[in-house]
């Protein structure tokens, strides 16, 4: 058994001195642990900040979406309003030609009496002067 105790004394001993050799960290150990804490700290941070841009992008997006579902109803009601305002400027323009053809047939039944009028008058004036000179 004596035997035993040395050699758990043994396996004692040897995690001690790698515990203080451990706790004991040479400058260049040091300067790692610092470099891999602040990178790990710096990590943590970008990671934050990329989630936080993150969501500010989604929200800017549904934002944005939104804004374009208004707009694109805007323009809808206002192709809706200009169709309407066409149809009734196309009616207007049908109703002014018609106005216009029935004036231009007016006009023309009118010169062609006023013509027939005056081909009346000269016969008349020709006969007229025809009969005083024989």
């Amino acid at each position: 058994m004596a035997a035993k105790k040395t050699t758990s004394n043994k396996a004692t001993t040897k995690k001690t001195a790698s515990k203080s050799r451990s706790r004991s960290r040479t400058p260049t150990q040091q300067r790692k642990a610092a470099a891999d804490k602040s990178r790990k700290q710096l990590v943590a941070k970008l990671k934050k900040d990329l989630q936080a841009t993150k969501k500010t992008l989604q929200s800017a997006t549904r934002a944005a979406n939104a804004e374009l579902k208004l707009a694109k109803a805007a323009a809808k009601a206002e192709v809706g309003v200009l169709k309407d305002q066409l149809n009734a400027a196309i009616k207007r323009e049908e109703a002014l030609r018609k106005l216009s053809q029935e004036k231009a047939k007016l006009m023309w039944k009118a010169g062609e009496q006023w013509e027939k009028q005056q081909l009346a008058k000269l016969k008349q004036a020709f006969k007229k002067s025809s009969r005083s000179q024989s």
